[in-house]
């Protein structure tokens, strides 16, 4: 079965490979939502010992997600690779539009990544 699912702050589509009680095991085929950069429990603050740098989970990773997030797929799952370039885009776009120091924090954590995720 094909799900999607919530792992930290991004959200993932899968195959299905076991669910434990409160929890789902998830075999990570595309991104949806790529996490979210920072310190989240500063209130998006960037004065704090450690801006937190988070990528996307890989391709074929397999991780537990709350199974209350996980819902079934319907759409034609994506590319991998294709959906995290989606994923990255949205989220620089919305550090760009914040216009505030957390923001322009984030987006330099999320340019360091786009370079390691080796689109070309």
């Amino acid at each position: 079965m094909i799900i999607q699912g919530k792992y930290k702050t991004g959200v993932y589509v899968g195959e299905k490979i076991e669910e434990k009680g409160d929890r789902t095991l998830l075999k990570v085929l595309a991104v949806l939502k790529h996490p979210m950069q920072g310190d989240l429990h500063q209130g998006f603050d960037t004065n704090v010992p450690l801006f937190h740098e988070r990528n996307a989970l890989a391709q074929y990773e397999k991780t537990w997600v709350p199974t209350v997030t996980v819902q079934e797929y319907h759409e034609e799952v994506p590319a991998y690779k294709e959906s995290l370039r989606s994923a990255l885009d949205e989220e620089m776009k919305k550090m760009k539009t914040r216009d505030d120091a957390f923001g322009d924090e984030a987006l330099k954590i999320l340019e360091k990544l786009e370079t390691r995720y080796k689109f070309d």
